[in-house]
């Protein structure tokens, strides 16, 4: 379905399935078109790791679309501190830092009950300071390219400008759902 703007627009059940597919973003595109769409507050935050996709949400409406570099070790999800995994389940945007060591960054208020749980099972330290972040100042000059490879310990990195939009369009408490 499109509105009147010829924005592509889903809902319910078939929001998902057309997420999943990547077919909700093939009208949006990078840069300035999305930074523009996304000025606005999103209501939650979609990344889908097997895609490498990081959406934003407004009502039903995909308004952003990012690539992304995952942990490390970027299948399953995190079991413990230390595993270069990143974690799948539902959070929020619990913190802000302005001067993260990777440009900008927002916390995601991992470990959640069953992140604890399943390190506990283990014996082992569920970790946490998981984010949303900028780019590693090394990768200067790879900010096009910088999700062909996993380089992070756990979190979700976007390039510098995307974080510039996402710090203007995400508030504290923004929901973020993150699936295999």
């Amino acid at each position: 379905m499109q509105d009147g703007a010829g924005r592509r627009r889903v809902g319910g059940w078939a929001s998902a399935v057309l997420v999943l597919l990547g077919l909700a973003v093939s009208q949006v595109t990078t840069g300035s078109a999305i930074a523009h769409r996304a000025a606005e507050a999103v209501d939650r935050i979609l990344i889908v790791k097997q895609e490498r996709r990081l959406y934003l949400i407004r009502g039903e409406e995909v308004v952003g679309s990012f690539r992304i570099a995952l942990g490390w070790q970027p299948r399953g999800p995190k079991r413990y501190e230390g595993d270069g995994r990143t974690p799948e389940g539902r959070y929020f945007i619990d913190e802000f830092l302005p001067d993260s060591e990777f440009y900008r960054a927002m916390k995601i208020s991992y470990p959640g009950p069953e992140d604890i749980a399943r390190a506990r099972a283990l014996g082992l330290d569920p970790g946490g300071r998981i984010m949303i972040h900028g780019l590693d100042p090394g990768l200067a000059g790879w900010e096009k390219d910088h999700w062909l490879f996993n380089w992070t310990n756990g979190c979700i990195a976007v390039t510098n400008e995307e974080m510039d939009i996402l710090w203007r369009s995400v508030r504290l408490g923004t929901p973020v759902e993150i699936r295999p």
